[in-house]
C-alpha cells in the first residue's frame, strides 16, 4: 500500500544511526565547497546531500546545517524560523512537522542524532 509521503522513485535507505552528531558537525554539513549535507528535524539528523535543494543557493539553502522543525512546522522558509523549539507550535503545525518527519524518512538516510537534543518528542 503506498501513502501519500511514498517517494516516486524507490529509494533504498540505509539502517537509521544514532550517532551523536555535535551542533559545530551539524552547522559544517551546510553542502559548501561540494561537502556534506544535513538537516535535522526534531533532532533526528538526514543526510540530504544528493538533493540540490539543501545546497548553497537552493529553495531550501536556510536548513542546511541546522535542525529546521520550527520552520517545517511553520511551513517557512525564513532563516528567523530555522530553529529546533518546536514545542510551542499550534497542533495544526505539530501535524505538519510530523509529515515532514515522514516524508524525510521515506527519502533520506538518518546519520545520527543532534547531540544534547532536547526536542525529539
Amino acid at each position: 500500500m503506498s501513502g501519500k509521503f511514498e517517494p516516486k522513485v524507490p529509494v533504498t535507505l540505509n539502517p537509521p544511526k544514532d550517532d551523536p552528531i555535535s551542533l559545530d558537525e551539524l552547522s559544517q554539513a551546510n553542502g559548501s565547497d561540494g561537502g556534506k549535507c544535513y538537516v535535522a528535524i526534531k533532532g533526528k539528523v538526514y543526510d540530504v546531500t544528493g538533493n540540490k535543494a539543501y545546497q548553497p543557493g537552493g529553495s531550501y539553502s536556510a536548513f542546511a546545517g541546522k535542525d529546521a522543525s520550527r520552520a517545517l512546522g511553520k511551513t517557512s522558509t525564513k532563516p528567523e524560523d530555522v530553529s529546533p523549539d518546536w514545542q510551542d507550535l499550534s497542533d495544526k503545525e505539530k501535524d505538519t512537522l510530523n509529515d515532514w518527519v515522514t516524508f524525510f524518512s521515506k527519502r533520506y538516510n538518518v546519520v545520527g542524532v543532534v547531540q544534547g537534543a532536547t526536542n525529539l518528542d
